[in-house]
């Protein structure tokens, strides 16, 4: 069945958007058959977990971390990390960058907006973002590079209010390519949409969708 769903999602897809198999709270061997059917990018939400899998799984898969992350995680998964979703202040980019140059390496983020109209989500808004990307804190950082934004809609059944929060993102995309990244090729991701409603965040723009119940059935 998870091979059937990969290659069912990866039809119906855009060549340009990248699929993110959601594997947290999923065992070893469920990561090893979308793995064997080509599937290489795969989303974890805790560290802890992160790092088992990490350490027991192909050492070609890329990992993202896509839940919310605390600055005294970052030194476990700043070796192998390929890209951290869920940015949300100056903080935790001040410690991904320290921990990525001990490892001589850069570290992918994005930068989190909270789009939702739920309480409950992480997330800045394009001020905050304004903020910490005009900051003289942010200018020295060398070790890490902003290649995109990541956003969550509300978990409703109105597609309408899904989609205007999509276009949300999308647009602030825009704004900050414009403003802060005009000549910068690497910012071109826009992270978002889930099993229940990635095909409106491709319209809206998406180019990573974060799949997890769709391929591995639900937790």
């Amino acid at each position: 069945m998870i091979e059937q769903q990969i290659k069912q999602i990866n039809r119906g897809i855009p060549p340009q958007v990248q699929l993110i198999a959601v594997s947290k709270t999923k065992p070893n061997s469920a990561i090893l058959s979308a793995y064997n059917v080509g599937q290489r990018h795969f989303g974890e939400n805790k560290v802890q977990e992160l790092c088992d899998k990490w350490e027991s799984l192909p050492k070609d898969i890329h990992w993202h971390i896509i839940g919310h992350l605390q600055t005294n995680k970052v030194k476990y998964i700043a070796p192998f990390i390929h890209l951290i979703h869920a940015v949300d202040s100056i903080k935790l980019l001040i410690e991904i960058d320290k921990q990525a140059k001990k490892h001589d390496r850069n570290i992918s983020c994005l930068l989190q907006f909270h789009i939702a109209k739920e309480d409950t989500k992480f997330g800045l808004s394009y001020s905050e973002a304004k903020e910490i990307l005009e900051s003289s804190v942010y200018s020295p950082l060398e070790n890490i590079t902003i290649i995109g934004v990541m956003g969550m809609a509300s978990f409703v059944e109105d597609e309408e209010q899904i989609v205007t929060e999509f276009n949300e993102l999308a647009d602030i995309f825009k704004k900050l390519k414009e403003t802060f990244f005009k000549n910068n090729d690497s910012f071109k991701e826009i992270s978002m949409g889930m099993s229940g409603d990635y095909p409106l965040a491709i319209e809206a723009g998406s180019t990573m969708i974060r799949v997890g119940s769709t391929i591995f059935g639900s937790r």
